[in-house]
């Protein structure tokens, strides 16, 4: 038989991407993803996605949204970890971004973060100056 990819729900609340915020991130190209793992038992994959109004106008930033709503349908289940949330944040290139480099960056941002050592959230506040 064949294996099933846990459900997926959206996810909606501030709380829930301000907690995603916390966690791990991964920039790459035109998305930058969070991901935060639940620990809450629920298999159940959380996706959200957002786009400033850096990138452009309510048509353009809807227009990022949609296609990274399209991204995620599609990779999320064959990619992403049961019992994380992710959000996907649509970076300057997202509303033009030709199909197939999106879901590029979508893939490997997804595969770069279900390793255990992925890269850290952000750089430390305090970091050094290059300098020292």
């Amino acid at each position: 038989m064949e294996e099933r990819a846990p459900p997926m729900e959206r996810l909606k609340t501030r709380p829930g991407f301000l907690a995603a915020a916390k966690g791990r991130a991964c920039a790459r190209g035109a998305v930058l993803l969070q991901v935060r793992e639940r620990q809450d038992g629920d298999a159940r994959i959380r996706v959200g996605f957002t786009a400033t109004r850096r990138i452009g106008g309510a048509v353009v930033r809807n227009r990022a949204k949609r296609r990274l709503r399209e991204a995620a349908r599609r990779l999320v289940p064959d990619f992403g970890r049961p019992g994380c949330d992710y959000v996907l944040i649509a970076r300057g290139g997202a509303p033009t971004r030709p199909w197939d480099r999106l879901l590029d960056d979508v893939k490997s941002a997804l595969i770069s973060l279900a390793t255990e050592g992925g890269p850290p959230a952000r750089a430390p506040d305090s970091a050094p100056s290059p300098t020292d």
